[in-house]
């Protein structure tokens, strides 16, 4: 009666549609356990094997709902050390598992709210369980057991640029323009539900990633709608890509509709509040929706104030008004639909994450000709 009754709620269910299916998966939470030390022998001083260790190591193209796919119970347990014997005076080391990541991610202890590992860096690898000492006379031959704690996986996206804007500025549009992606597009907000990337090539074979984020909302630094759950995504870009309707936002009838400008400036707000680290990142500004009515006037009244934000600052808004403006590397009015503005945008791209890693090598070689002339110091030759 109970099966036939599970039955009966079960067909009652009806599947959600596909595009509300979440394939994107950043979050993911683990058990796992080291393996027992194996036991010693007291009569021939035998010791016992250590247990094996659980270990991540960081791999490019894989996915958390990938490794949530193969690891189905969410537990992962190293084997047991051998015990010692007559034959294996020392038992034998128990067998470690290995469990590949997506590259990206960042392991924390969910009882301690510790972080454990940044695995940043391609074949990157961290213990996350140890095993169990083997039993020896240290602990009266009885081996230990090994450690055991639950971890998050906590993904965030590498890429070297990260779109940025409000619901239906048209990030979707042009990320598909611009690139291989093929994210969802139509002419309401939050068409975007999870982040996409997107591999932008040129010709020469160079090719950089975007990383285009659902739509903020307002209060999304307090983690409003899924605010923590996006930006997160963009604190290790290289370059942040602003775009704004230039006819401005409203987020629905309750909400008073904002200007360009302002929707500017709720951007700076909310990256200042969730980080005022992610300030210090190169920005270009994509003001788009220039192919419609009376885009050009609009566009008129507020260049003035684009290239010095403080200018206007006083008339921004309290709740919208930042403590520190951004500076803007570029400021491109275009249409995501226009083709020609899009190569532009392209080589804009490009030019900026050049100039920006010329000067990072040139900080790495002063840094590295100051800790040469450290170790060197007064006795070597003289460094120029």
């Amino acid at each position: 009666m109970v099966q036939l009754f599970k039955f009966l709620l079960k067909s009652t269910k009806t599947p959600a549609r596909a595009h509300f299916r979440c394939n994107f998966l950043d979050t993911l939470r683990l058990t796992v356990r080291g393996g027992h030390g194996g036991n010693g022998l007291p009569k021939y001083g035998g010791v016992g094997g250590q247990g094996g260790c659980v270990y991540f190591v960081a791999k490019e193209g894989l996915t958390l709902r990938k490794v949530a796919q193969n690891l189905r119970e969410k537990r992962v347990q190293a084997t047991s050390g051998e015990d010692s014997s007559k034959v294996n005076i020392y038992g034998k080391r128990g067998m470690d598992q290995r469990i590949e990541v997506p590259l990206g991610v960042q392991v924390y202890d969910e009882q301690q709210q510790k972080l454990l590992a940044d695995l940043n860096e391609p074949d990157s690898s961290c213990i996350v369980a140890g095993g169990g000492t083997g039993g020896c006379i240290g602990n009266n031959f009885i081996g230990r057991p090994g450690e055991s704690r639950t971890v998050q996986l906590d993904l965030k996206l590498i890429a070297d640029v990260g779109l940025v804007g409000f619901p239906n500025a048209g990030k979707s549009t042009l990320l598909k323009a611009i690139s291989n992606a093929k994210p969802k597009i139509a002419a309401y907000p939050f068409t975007t539900i999870r982040p996409q990337v997107g591999t932008v090539e040129y010709a020469d074979l160079r090719s950089i990633t975007i990383a285009d984020l659902p739509g903020l909302i307002e209060g999304a630094h307090a983690n409003f709608g899924m605010g923590h759950k996006f930006l997160k995504h963009i604190e290790r870009t290289r370059l942040l890509l602003f775009m704004v309707d230039i006819f401005g936002f409203q987020l629905s009838q309750r909400h008073e509709h904002r200007d360009c400008l302002s929707n500017i400036y709720a951007l700076n707000k909310e990256l200042e509040l969730y980080d005022p680290e992610l300030l210090e990142k190169p920005c270009v500004l994509l003001i788009n929706k220039m192919d419609k009515e009376g885009a050009q006037e609009l566009l008129a009244n507020i260049k003035p104030f684009l290239t010095d934000l403080n200018s206007n600052l006083s008339a921004c808004p309290d709740e919208l008004r930042p403590n520190r403006v951004i500076k803007f590397k570029h400021i491109l009015p275009i249409s995501a639909k226009n083709s020609g503005r899009i190569n532009e945008v392209k080589q804009k791209l490009r030019g900026t994450l050049d100039k920006l890693a010329e000067e990072q090598l040139v900080t790495d070689s002063k840094l590295l000709k100051e800790q040469l002339q450290q170790r060197v110091g007064v006795i070597g030759p003289k460094i120029t």
